[in-house]
C-alpha cells in the first residue's frame, strides 16, 4: 500500500467504479492463470477475489491448503515456487505469518505476481482499498474527514492499512476503543479518544472484529459490556450525524462491535464495502496483469 502513490490509488478506486457501473469490459491478449492460495479462514476476501478472477475471464487453479503439500511439511515459498514454475501468473495469498511476502518478492525465481490478501497482524492492502472507494463514493474525497477506527487496533490489518492511506490522503483520523489495544505507535497517525466525545462529530465510524484468535490464550472479554462500553450501541447511532455512515470489514461480531440490527441501518455502509471489493479486486488483478503483460 505506502508504494502506491495517491493518484495510483484514485486510478484504481475509478476503475473499480468503471467496473461497477458497467462503463467498460477488460480485455486481455492472453491467457491467464491465478490460484488462491489462503491459509488463513476467509470468505469475503477469498470468494470476493474468486469473483473478480472470474468476472475477469482468468483461469483459476483450485488450491485447498488442507489437502495440499503444505501438510507434508511444504513451505510457503515452495508452494509458490512451485505455482509460478507450472505458470501461475499471480498468486492471491493470505498467510498468518506477518511480511510472508518479502521472500517472495525478493526471489529472482518465481515470476509470479504475489497479491497480499492478508498477512497476519500486518496488512490488508485490498480491504483498505475498497474501504477508500467505499468512502469515496460517499463524500468524493478524503480532505478533512473525521475519521474513527475503533476497537481491536493493535492486532487488525485493516486498521494499520487504513491509517496509513487516509492520513496520507488528508483525512483525520481518531481511534478508540479498550486502551490495552492501542499503542502510541499509532499517534503518528491520528489522535486516541473516548468513544463517546466524538460521536457525534465523525463522518466516518470504522468498527473493527475483536479478533479473539489474535489474543493470549486466557485473556476473556465481556461481550456486553465491550458493546457497552465500545461498542456501536443504538444510543450512539442516534448521535451520530445525519450524513455519516458505519463501515466493519467483517465477519461482524453482532451484538459486540455493534448492535445486530443495525448492520444494515440506512447509516451502514457494511454491505456496499462487500460489494465494493470484488470491483476493486478487480480493479486491482487487472492493474497487475496489464503490468505483466
Amino acid at each position: 500500500m505506502a508504494l502506491l502513490s495517491n493518484d495510483e490509488v484514485l486510478g484504481l478506486i475509478k476503475r473499480a467504479q468503471d467496473f461497477k457501473y458497467q462503463r467498460i469490459k477488460p480485455v486481455f491478449k492472453r491467457q491467464f492463470f491465478v490460484a488462491n492460495l489462503f491459509f488463513e479462514n476467509s470468505t469475503r476476501t477469498h470468494k470476493s477475489f474468486e469473483v473478480a478472477e472470474k468476472k475477469l475471464g482468468l483461469d483459476v487453479i483450485e488450491f485447498d491448503a488442507s489437502t495440499s503439500s503444505v501438510k507434508k511439511g511444504e513451505t510457503l515459498y515452495d508452494t509458490v515456487l512451485t505455482m509460478s514454475a507450472i505458470g501461475v501468473d499471480v498468486c492471491v495469498i493470505r498467510h498468518t505469518d506477518e511480511h510472508y511476502y518479502q521472500e517472495l518478492v525478493d526471489s529472482r525465481t518465481i515470476q509470479a505476481a504475489i497479491v497480499n490478501g492478508g498477512d497476519g497482524s500486518g496488512q490488508h492492502p485490498s480491504q483498505s482499498l475498497l474501504d477508500l472507494m467505499t468512502i469515496y463514493e460517499e463524500f468524493g474525497t478524503f480532505e478533512n474527514l473525521k475519521i474513527m477506527i475503533a476497537g481491536d487496533i493493535t492486532h487488525s490489518r485493516v486498521a494499520k492499512s487504513n491509517m496509513q492511506m487516509l492520513k496520507r490522503l488528508g483525512a483525520d483520523i481518531y481511534f478508540t476503543g479498550l486502551e490495552s489495544w492501542y499503542s502510541d505507535e499509532f499517534d503518528v497517525y491520528g489522535k486516541y479518544v473516548a468513544l463517546d466525545n466524538l460521536i457525534d462529530s465523525v463522518d466516518v465510524l470504522m468498527l473493527l472484529r475483536v479478533q479473539h484468535e489474535r489474543h493470549e490464550s486466557g485473556e476473556s472479554f465481556s461481550k456486553e459490556a465491550y458493546h457497552e462500553q465500545y461498542g456501536l450501541t443504538h444510543a450512539r447511532y442516534g448521535q451520530m450525524k445525519a450524513s455519516s455512515i458505519i463501515m466493519h470489514p467483517a465477519p461482524v461480531n453482532r451484538g459486540v462491535e455493534i448492535s445486530s440490527d443495525l448492520v444494515e441501518a440506512p447509516k451502514s455502509r457494511i454491505t456496499a464495502q462487500m460489494t465494493n471489493g470484488m470491483f476493486m479486486r478487480m480493479a486491482i488483478l487487472e492493474a497487475i496483469l496489464n503490468g505483466k503483460a
